[in-house]
């Protein structure tokens, strides 16, 4: 069984939508004949996000503190798949990427793993930052946080995502996962054929400005100000397209 969590702050224009791209996806897992269900973490919306969800036969549970590593994992505390699917309301599996994700569990030998990722749009810019990513992502086995698939076990015996951040928990979150996969002999995957779809909103919501400003701290930092919810603003301001 796979146990899919959507973590949603004020995502009620465009969950719906996602929550589409999900259901016809999961056609590669009935195919295999393996059972799913779908829940979304409302994390704290006021919007009508968990009314959203609902109304689209998700399951959902509420996480009252506004930070993404608690709403991935309190999504992930009420599983009872054997594995998870992580995916951003923002973003949309193809039913190719599913495929691949199922293919790559049924041979057996990866722990986790994650996609490189294409976006709906985007400058050249943004397009050049995600082309560095996925490189990146590929060459060191780091999954954005968009989506990231995990044997549920070890999952949990990592003890899922860090509560001490407010992003990048996802990379944070994969150093564990690797020294695992290694002390038990499995792999880690990058997959790469499908990449996920994902949305390019923070381009455009955030100016080169804000968004330079932001990566600068986190390095004169040396990350920790991705300890801090106001240095993390991108994700926790509640900034969304109308």
């Amino acid at each position: 069984m796979v146990s899919i969590v959507v973590p949603a702050f004020n995502e009620a224009r465009i969950l719906a939508a996602t929550i589409a791209s999900i259901r016809r996806s999961t056609a590669a897992f009935d195919a295999r004949g393996w059972a799913h269900e779908l829940i979304v973490c409302d994390n704290n919306s006021t919007d009508g996000t968990g009314d959203v969800a609902r109304a689209a036969g998700a399951i959902v549970v509420f996480e009252p503190i506004n930070q993404i590593s608690r709403a991935r994992n309190a999504g992930a505390a009420r599983a009872s798949g054997d594995w998870l699917v992580f995916i951003d309301a923002d973003s949309h599996p193809s039913p190719e990427l599913f495929a691949d994700v199922a293919a790559t569990i049924a041979a057996g030998r990866c722990l986790a793993g994650g996609s490189t990722v294409t976006l709906g749009g985007g400058e050249a810019l943004a397009r050049g930052t995600v082309a560095l990513w996925n490189a990146i992502s590929r060459t060191w086995r780091l999954a954005a946080g968009s989506f990231i698939f995990c044997e549920t076990p070890a999952f949990r015996d990592v003890g899922g995502f860090s509560l001490e951040l407010f992003a990048t928990e996802e990379l944070e979150l994969f150093k564990r996962l690797k020294r695992l996969a290694r002390a038990r002999g499995r792999t880690i995957v990058i997959l790469h054929e499908h990449p996920l779809l994902t949305s390019d909103r923070k381009a455009r919501l955030y100016t080169k400005r804000e968004m330079a400003g932001m990566m600068l701290k986190s390095a004169l930092t040396f990350g920790r100000a991705m300890r801090s919810r106001d240095d993390c603003y991108a994700w926790y301001d509640g900034r969304r397209e109308r």
